[in-house]
């Protein structure tokens, strides 16, 4: 059993920006930290939808080049140590990621990992291949900080993931395409069987367009301090 995790009351995407600065820059947390705690608890929750997680499962993660495709990296590298058969799509050159993300991005070049690219015609072919044989898709293309519909190699993977005839979908976060304030549904959007969502769900989430694509909201922790959790009975002032 996992340790339980106090979420609060859904939050504005500019309150769990907030939170992570408070958790980096005054609680001292690096934000590598918290990347790898929100990757290993999406991770689990990955591995506990497998049907039987002792066979040969295949998960297929895209991965833009910002912190929720550094969420992507943290969780294909937990994934293969538990046995699960991993492809990596990137949308943009390995140099795109910065800071925490290209960390993660570089762990996973240092391991071996075969990175497709969604951006280059020669990967395109491998990349329906492993949609089509994937158990699970995980979008970790754009997250709470990205505006306007998905463009270009965002775009045609999203709609790849969308068609895919036997896989679950599974958002990290948010479904991309999706504005997490207002609810709107940009296309092309990621419908998500269930979104893994960090520290508590968006506000948006419940519009009621939202609703049909961000599926079953699961909610997991970064470790950062629930004093810091605005609406927490603990909160402090300013939170």
């Amino acid at each position: 059993m996992g340790i339980p995790y106090p979420e609060g009351p859904p939050l504005t995407c500019q309150q769990i920006r907030a939170l992570d600065m408070l958790a980096i820059e005054q609680v001292g947390i690096p934000g590598v930290v918290l990347m790898e705690n929100a990757g290993r608890g999406i991770a689990e929750f990955i591995y506990g939808t497998l049907r039987d997680p002792a066979a040969t499962h295949h998960v297929l993660i895209l991965c833009g080049p910002g912190n929720n495709g550094g969420d992507g990296f943290v969780v294909a590298r937990h994934l293969h140590n538990a046995g699960v058969h991993v492809d990596v799509v990137l949308t943009a050159s390995p140099e795109k990621s910065r800071g925490d993300a290209a960390t993660n991005l570089r762990i996973l070049g240092q391991m071996g990992f075969r990175l497709l690219r969604g951006d280059q015609p020669a990967d395109l072919g491998a990349i329906r291949r492993a949609s089509g044989e994937a158990d699970v898709i995980v979008d970790a293309l754009l997250g709470t900080g990205s505006t306007g519909s998905p463009r270009g190699a965002m775009a045609a993977l999203i709609e790849l993931a969308n068609a895919a005839p036997r896989a679950r979908r599974i958002a990290i976060d948010i479904p991309s395409g999706l504005d997490a304030d207002r609810g709107d549904v940009r296309e092309p959007c990621f419908r998500a069987d269930v979104t893994v969502t960090m520290v508590a769900p968006k506000v948006g989430f419940d519009v009621p367009a939202a609703r049909r694509v961000v599926g079953e909201v699961v909610v997991v922790g970064i470790g950062a301090p629930r004093e810091l959790l605005p609406g927490h009975k603990d909160a402090r002032p300013g939170c």
